[in-house]
């Protein structure tokens, strides 16, 4: 094979070619944006302006569940359950309190009768029942102070909150001899939603402060500090007019919004620190600014739409799931990822253009130090340079150590239990909370750990009991309530209300689930209620998620292939990503299931971890992940495309991406704490849990765990067969602009040529 010699690109470069004479496909944009830095920030301005009306309120319409299968049995029977018998499904409850005087006091009994009746007759609220009209004892405490009063809330989350808002103040409150509290699955969304909104905003007001001043002390530069928080916030409300228009057409979860100021932020950070970063070391070149745009777009562009890439899919692959929950964060996800990737190549370059060299001004730093001339950041005598030759010459150390590491703070998830999310979501002091916990501890039986069973089809009286015996015999079944029977022949409908031993989604409940859906019956029947639908979930769930992982995989081994060149580095890449999470999961299962640190965070722990998080944290936290691992990888190709020297573009690409990427973890972290102090646990536990694995990433996986890994595989890691090579040689991508270098498997193949680097 001949030697591959290459000379490094001239500062700034044609506007339209590569400096290897390749025709740039993004040099039309590019000549756009720098010719054009004006008309460029007016367009994006006005669309920005568009975005604020179009995403206005975009919060009022979005729902705080979607943990369930839709398609799955039970949310079928819930389904059937409410359009035949809407009282057996209730969603409010009025907490009723007598005190001393007892439920059955004439007074209150007469007063409690009155509320039934008026709440029976508001617009929009069907199925009431109460104690007082059917005496049932599920519905009175065990001390008789406290009593229920049952009703559902027709139409869709938003509709039914409406009417929730409407009437609560009306019944909450003292009534005559009584104190009535309201509770119930519908008041527990609806207080979380609200108080999801009002953190997110809690959030932003401590985090964009705190990320104002890392940044300044990044860049040094107020102005330069700048920009990335303008490329964010031109995300954010970009993204909130792309969910506000979904939110037209299916459901989606409040809590995405908190992905969308995480990431927007997040990424908009990364993003411009590469390319105001890139562009920094043109000027130092002695580039003039719109050629330093140039090369920079052409360059850390490149890799900041291909980061983008990796990101969006990651986050695309929880499209798979049948929750929408999950499929919220993707549409969330995937939007504020490229528009941010957007934002970063127009707005940030154009603003570039017109600052020139003013991008340095008011450098705040001086006022903490003397002034000095500052030294080029070659790479060759800094810190992050000697620390990649220390961790290389102890590579087999460093990389068996740090493996063992992750693995060991990842065991505490192989004990991991998996249940759904309710109301000790929320704060202790939250009112419908306090509800629901007056309802667990006084009253027979766990109110919300019911199962229903719907029975379709006619039948006999006779049949119907046997069914009830049967089911009533069955092991770790308590008690068993109906048939309420409804219709005739073909359309008729029952339902019977089985409550079994322990905790409503403990292990004994979904047992119970498996053993009723086995259950011989004369009718069709459906089970439905609390472990159902975490049954339910857990199928779905793993049903698709290998779809999800195989997405994420084969799609991330294509673009870093396509980046690289390598064969060896994108296997490298997904196991290593995969390595950077286990922090992350172990943590989840020792703080949040076991309840470690449970006071300190202001949480309560529920023993289980909400099903769909994990899946949720592993794809956003793998997108970023991989966000870091091509800004490395990106700057390390690019210098063994320069030199040949496999060490050499290591110690390289660490020396100038190092603080880069620590400093972008830093700042994403923050945001991400920032999120997690919400006082509901699954916000807290994605927003800590997100920004443990951003800092494992970048401070371990990436400063300690990659360089001792490219050591071990030397030359091989750049090795990979004919068709490959020629294929990555056509279609590949380079930060540098340059055709990709062939990949070699010997020393002698590869010569550094004379000239400069990078």
């Amino acid at each position: 094979m001949s030697e591959v010699k290459k000379t490094p690109p001239a500062p700034g470069g044609g506007a339209g070619e590569s400096p290897g004479g390749r025709r740039d496909p993004g040099g039309g944009w590019t000549r756009f944006v720098t010719a054009r830095p004006r008309l460029t920030l007016l367009v994006a301005l006005v669309l920005t302006a568009l975005a604020v009306l179009a995403g206005g309120g975009v919060a009022d319409r979005m729902g705080s569940g979607g943990w369930e299968d839709p398609a799955a049995e039970s949310s079928y029977a819930t389904g059937a359950l409410e359009r035949e018998f809407p009282g057996s499904q209730p969603n409010v409850l009025l907490l009723v309190d007598a005190g001393k005087a007892g439920v059955d006091d004439p007074a209150v009994a007469a007063e409690a009768r009155r509320l039934t009746a008026r709440l029976a007759a508001e617009p929009g609220v069907e199925g009431v029942g109460s104690y007082w009209a059917g005496g049932s004892p599920a519905l009175r405490s065990e001390d008789g102070t406290k009593a229920v009063v049952a009703a559902r809330i027709a139409g869709e989350e938003k509709a039914a909150g409406d009417i929730l808002d409407r009437i609560a103040p009306a019944y909450r409150g003292t009534h005559g001899p009584v104190e009535v509290t309201l509770g119930g699955g519908l008041a527990v969304r609806h207080e979380m939603q609200t108080i999801i909104q009002e953190d997110l905003l809690r959030a932003e007001l401590i985090a964009l402060p705190v990320t104002l001043v890392l940044l300044v002390m990044v860049f040094g530069s107020a102005v330069a500090a700048l920009l990335p928080l303008g490329v964010g916030i031109v995300a954010i409300l970009g993204t909130n007019a792309v969910l506000r228009g979904i939110t037209e057409f299916t459901d989606v979860s409040v809590f995405a919004q908190n992905l969308t100021t995480a990431l927007g932020l997040g990424l908009a950070i990364d993003y411009a620190l590469f390319v105001v970063r890139r562009y920094r070391e043109e000027l130092a070149a002695g580039a003039e600014p719109p050629a330093a745009v140039r090369t920079t777009l052409r360059t850390a562009g490149r890799t900041v739409l291909f980061s983008a890439l990796t990101v969006a899919v990651s986050l695309a692959a929880m499209l798979v799931f049948p929750q929408y929950f999950l499929r919220s964060f993707a549409y969330a996800g995937i939007a504020v990822v490229l528009l941010a990737a957007a934002a970063a190549l127009t707005l940030l370059p154009a603003a570039l253009v017109l600052l020139g060299h003013r991008v340095d001004a008011l450098d705040l730093r001086r006022l903490l130090r003397r002034r000095r001339a500052p030294a080029r950041d070659t790479g060759a005598a800094t810190g992050w340079s000697r620390a990649a030759d220390l961790v290389m010459r102890r590579a087999p150390v460093f990389a068996v150590l740090t493996t063992a590491g992750l693995v060991l703070l990842g065991l505490p998830f192989l004990g991991v239990k998996f249940g759904t999310a309710d109301d000790r979501q929320l704060p202790a002091t939250a009112t419908s909370r306090i509800v629901q916990e007056e309802l667990r501890a006084g009253f027979p039986g766990d109110p919300g750990g019911s199962l229903t069973v719907l029975a379709e089809g006619p039948a006999t009286p006779a049949e119907y009991g046997a069914y009830r015996e049967r089911v009533a015999a069955l092991d770790g079944i308590v008690r068993v309530d109906g048939p309420v029977v409804s219709g005739t022949g073909a359309d008729t409908h029952a339902y019977y209300s089985v409550v079994p031993d322990g905790p409503a989604t403990g292990e004994g409940a979904q047992r119970a689930v498996g053993e009723l859906r086995a259950a011989d019956a004369p009718f069709t029947t459906s089970v439905t209620g609390q472990a159902a639908v975490l049954v339910d979930s857990k199928d779905a769930i793993a049903d698709r998620l290998p779809w999800a992982a195989g997405i994420i995989v084969l799609v991330t081994l294509l673009l870093v292939f396509l980046l690289t060149g390598s064969v060896l580095i994108p296997v490298q890449a997904v196991v290593l990503n995969a390595l950077s999470l286990t922090a992350m999961f172990g943590a989840v299962v020792w703080v949040f299931q076991d309840g470690h640190l449970s006071g300190l965070l202001g949480f309560t722990a529920t023993g289980d971890i909400e099903t769909t998080l994990p899946v949720l944290m592993f794809c956003v936290a793998f997108g970023l992940s991989m966000d870091y691992g091509v800004f490395l990888l990106s700057r390390i190709k690019e210098e063994y495309d320069t030199t040949g020297d496999h060490e050499g573009a290591v110690r390289f690409g660490l020396a100038r991406t190092g603080g880069l990427i620590t400093a972008a973890a830093v700042i994403l972290a923050v945001v991400m704490v920032a999120i997690g102090t919400s006082r509901v646990t699954n916000t807290k536990m994605l927003g800590l849990g997100v920004a443990l694995a951003v800092l494992m990433d970048a401070m371990v996986v990436r400063s300690l765990l990659v360089p001792a890994v490219m050591k071990l595989t030397g030359r091989l890691t750049w090795w990979a067969p004919g068709p490959l090579r020629r294929f990555h040689d056509r279609f590949g991508i380079s930060e540098s602009g340059q055709p990709p270098a062939a990949a070699t498997d010997t020393p002698e193949e590869r010569r550094e040529p004379v000239g400069a680097r990078g």
